[in-house]
């Protein structure tokens, strides 16, 4: 496993013990990919919020109760959360057995993340997220936040949080400043609508570059490479609306220009059928198609039997490890 260290251990006398008489030191062996099911070729879910509020007023919206109880879910489950652009680059060291989750908030509102002085108000999203990794300390407490023009109510507030995000390990994303449809923009409004939003990021976070942008809408510009990168901007990856996990960063299916999300969503409603609380179910029920860690960040590890439903990119072929 990545980031361990190798001790040669006393010489074992033929009964069990060394030679100090003390009994052997439990095995510190990593289990192998075999062991732990690694599929690096396996999906990701990509989780997309909106609003957490006591009273709903759309499907975008879920209750406190709701999100934490996903949120609990999830850690139990072994995913372990890490930022959009970490998927797009493939920089996923995990533990062994786990599973990347990608949770994104969109639009900047003050649900999202609110600062009570210098510490994040508990009854936030990201204050929920900081409870639930406190009571699951495998459950990493990160997510990529998505905004617009004045973001968690705006002012030096908003820019505070911003700032606190980005100093805990959050990442801070770009969403075009004023929540842009770029599918009916003109080519101009749309390069516009991105490279102004990643402006007013950078301003409020000095030193920060966002690295990925979420469409409002799920809409794309024309033409679709002006939202991964233009003048002012160069990203690893675009985020869609979408209704079904992403393919992993290692297949040949994934596309960093086109990322798809699913809705936060429990298992009733409109479009149930394509939101979190069933894809979850699905993979729990299915554990062959979702991302498995293998545990070392330096190969990718898969079924040699056909077991992944993917095919490794060419690109990562020095690093594959069927087994």
């Amino acid at each position: 496993m990545a980031g361990c260290t190798h001790t040669v251990a006393p010489e074992a006398s033929p009964h069990g013990t060394t030679r100090t008489g003390e009994p052997p030191a439990p095995s510190t062996r990593a289990p192998s990919a075999a062991e732990v099911g690694a599929n690096e070729l396996g999906v990701v879910p990509v989780l997309m919020y909106h609003r957490i509020v006591a009273e709903p007023t759309s499907v975008y919206d879920r209750t406190p109760e709701d999100f934490v109880a996903e949120l609990r879910r999830l850690a139990d489950e072994n995913y372990v959360p890490v930022t959009t652009a970490e998927l797009a680059t493939g920089r996923l060291d995990l533990p062994a057995g786990t599973h990347p989750v990608v949770l994104t908030f969109d639009d900047g509102d003050p649900s999202t993340i609110r600062m009570d002085g210098s510490r994040v108000a508990p009854d936030t999203a990201i204050g929920m997220l900081l409870e639930v990794a406190r009571e699951n300390p495998g459950f990493r407490p990160t997510a990529s936040v998505y905004v617009n023009e004045e973001p968690f109510g705006g002012g030096e507030a908003g820019r505070r949080a911003l700032r606190w995000l980005v100093d805990n390990g959050f990442e801070v994303g770009n969403h075009t400043l004023g929540h842009v449809n770029l599918g009916s923009a003109s080519q101009e409004a749309a390069w516009r609508a991105i490279a102004d939003g990643d402006a007013a990021i950078r301003e409020a976070v000095p030193g920060y570059e966002p690295a990925t942008l979420a469409l409002p809408f799920g809409a794309r510009p024309d033409p679709g490479e002006l939202a991964l990168r233009g003048d002012g901007y160069d990203y690893r990856a675009v985020l869609l609306v979408g209704a079904n996990p992403a393919p992993s960063p290692f297949a040949e299916g994934f596309d960093a220009a086109a990322v798809p999300r699913i809705r936060s969503q429990g298992p009733d409603g409109v479009e149930a059928e394509f939101g979190s609380a069933a894809w979850l179910d699905k993979l729990a029920a299915d554990p062959g198609l979702v991302y498995t860690s293998d545990g070392d960040p330096t190969r990718i590890s898969y079924p040699r039997d056909g077991g992944s439903l993917a095919t490794l990119d060419p690109e990562f072929g020095e690093a594959a490890a069927p087994y």
